[in-house]
């Protein structure tokens, strides 16, 4: 722990187990964390039982509080957050939108960990993106933000390569959001006191990422066997690689769970068809 690091506040803004992550790394080198921002509890599972997102369950641990905000434009949120007085507002996969006065509240700005090599990859996706279009160089950039989406100045950027490759995208993403928090750790005191300049992006050579649908898991066995590979990949968690199979007239939906790829051969190893639990797929 570096002792100086506790005298800047930060504000955070991000929900899932990525964020975890980056929010360990900033209180195992000394930053003071002022709040978490995280979204609101959600119906999950087949019973949808209301659940806490890691975020808040990480702040409730760690005795920081927390907002969860349906609506980051309320007047009594913000002046909650300007009560804190923070140095920097760190984002990372937060999943809204932060409007303008809020980004701009802290003295210096928000930063932004994008796992991507911006401007390749802007949107919600960079990681499985890398993955389906066989990116094997990627890697993760931190951005001063601004209205516009991964849209802000570089402040940061650093290269990231995964072996063997391709990883399954939770592989992929640790592996970034690890490279990203310790980047921004350590140039988060230099950011703070002005000594770093910040970079426009070039706009044309921007390329964007498009939301992912439960629907662009369906893959055709007798497609490209390696773009297939790169799919269940990319797609492992969700929304999962899937396929149809058809057996005495009826049409059953066969998720994949493993799989690998040798000799220029796609092996499914691991299968869930609809209904039943996970198996060998030539059981």
């Amino acid at each position: 722990m570096n002792k100086e690091n506790t005298n800047f506040k930060i504000g955070f803004f991000g929900t899932p187990e990525y964020a975890v992550i980056t929010l360990l790394k900033l209180k195992e080198a000394g930053f003071t964390i002022s709040f978490v921002v995280t979204q609101p509890d959600r119906p999950q599972g087949r019973n949808l039982l209301l659940t806490p997102p890691p975020a808040k369950v990480w702040a409730i641990e760690n005795d920081i509080p927390f907002y969860q905000p349906e609506k980051l434009r309320d007047e009594e949120f913000k002046s909650k957050l300007k009560k804190h007085d923070c140095d920097v507002f760190v984002v990372i996969a937060y999943g809204k939108i932060i409007p303008d006065d809020i980004l701009n509240i802290p003295k210096a700005h928000s930063l932004n960990i994008h796992g991507s090599l911006l401007p390749k990859h802007r949107g919600s996706c960079p990681i499985e993106t890398a993955i389906l279009e066989d990116d094997r160089v990627t890697g993760v950039t931190i951005i001063k933000m601004d209205k516009e989406m991964d849209h802000g100045p570089i402040v940061a950027k650093k290269e990231v390569i995964v072996e063997p490759w391709p990883p399954l995208a939770e592989v992929l993403g640790k592996e970034i959001v690890k490279a990203g928090s310790d980047l921004l750790i350590s140039i988060l005191p230099d950011w703070i006191n002005g000594k770093i300049k910040e970079k426009e992006q070039d706009d044309l050579q921007a390329t964007y990422t498009k939301m992912i649908k439960k629907e662009d898991g369906l893959i055709d066995l007798e497609d490209n066997p390696y773009k297939n590979f790169l799919k269940i990949q990319a797609y492992h968690g969700w929304p999962s690689a899937f396929f149809f199979k058809e057996e005495t007239g009826k049409r059953t939906r066969v998720k994949i769970t493993k799989a690998s790829y040798e000799n220029n051969t796609l092996v499914i190893e691991k299968v869930i068809p609809e209904g039943k639990k996970e198996m060998d797929y030539l059981s």
